[in-house]
């Protein structure tokens, strides 16, 4: 089989084989970072340019540190540093970006549709690494890899979402992946933070967190996310953790072997408290590991992997 996407921008788009693909691809690259030297010279000579106009700790230096061990030459560029702070366009940004001929142009941007409009603009590949409210693909495979790594599978397997599902391009990615990959997922969160006709997307709401995480074998937790949002949603914090927060009671309704999965970052002590976040149930810097791997395998696959190999 031969990975022909040239970018990628959702999930949406991709086939289930697809997405097999890459997590297979991307648990082979896992054993890279295991080694003395991480490094090998997969894609010695290409360049990638990381583009985010939005702040990022991990996704970002997660998609550099990618590059670096694969020996590929990683650029950073963020809004401040750019033209566009001139007034620039985004797509004369990437037109003139283009002109220098990276290989990889890994863009983050608080508009969503922003990496499909770029997309269609370049010849670079081009990844979404967030785009508005809409999509979050890496972080969405790396959370597929994650379960699969740790269950062994995905089909079947009950999947809860709990939180700001409104303003998360992760909720919307996983739900879609997840479905897509065979697993039932159930959402979770109060009235104001669930979109209209989320469930076209593959998964059920249900109306209180325990009815949800009960016989779970994911646990995929949300944070608030306070700059996406308008109006306050919610009548304070603590009343949020009372009712939407994960704690050990909670967790003991979902299967005995679940697993706790978090994007980060974490509000300790509103979605999650401490001592879920930090028990044997979570998973959430494994997350952070496979992160590297898989953008890794993204990374191979859209440039030097067997996208490439039938006209070589």
């Amino acid at each position: 089989m031969r990975f022909t996407k040239k970018d990628i921008l959702d999930i949406e788009s991709l086939e289930p084989r697809e997405i097999s693909m890459i997590l297979d691809t991307a648990q082979g690259m896992k054993e890279i970072s295991e080694r003395p030297v991480k490094k090998v010279p997969t894609l010695r000579g290409k360049t990638i340019v990381l583009f985010f106009q939005e702040p990022s700790t991990r996704t970002k230096l997660s998609f550099d540190t990618a590059a670096k061990r694969l020996s590929a030459d990683s650029i950073s560029i963020s809004k401040s540093s750019s033209s566009i702070v001139k007034g620039e366009t985004l797509i004369d940004t990437a037109k003139n970006l283009e002109a220098m001929k990276p290989d990889v142009i890994v863009l983050r941007h608080p508009s969503s549709g922003a990496p499909h409009l770029i997309a269609k603009r370049v010849n670079s590949s081009v990844i979404n690494a967030g785009d508005g409210i809409h999509a979050h693909p890496s972080q969405a495979l790396l959370d597929m890899m994650s379960v699969r790594e740790k269950k062994g599978k995905i089909e079947g397997l009950n999947i809860s979402i709990i939180g700001d599902i409104a303003h998360s391009r992760v909720a919307r990615s996983d739900i879609t992946g997840f479905s897509k990959m065979g697993a039932n997922v159930c959402i979770c969160a109060p009235k104001t933070m669930i979109p209209m006709g989320i469930e076209s997307l593959g998964c059920i709401v249900s109306p209180n967190m325990e009815t949800c995480i009960e016989g779970a074998d994911v646990i995929m937790m949300l944070r608030i996310q306070k700059e996406r949002q308008d109006n306050i949603l919610f009548p304070t914090e603590r009343e949020y953790a009372t009712l939407f927060g994960l704690n050990k009671a909670r967790l003991n309704l979902a299967k005995k072997d679940v697993i706790v999965m978090h994007p980060g970052p974490m509000n300790r002590g509103v979605e999650i408290s401490s001592d879920v976040a930090d028990s044997d149930s979570s998973m959430i810097l494994e997350q952070v590991t496979n992160g590297v791997a898989l953008r890794m395998a993204l990374f191979y696959l859209v440039a030097g992997g067997s996208r490439h190999a039938d006209s070589d």
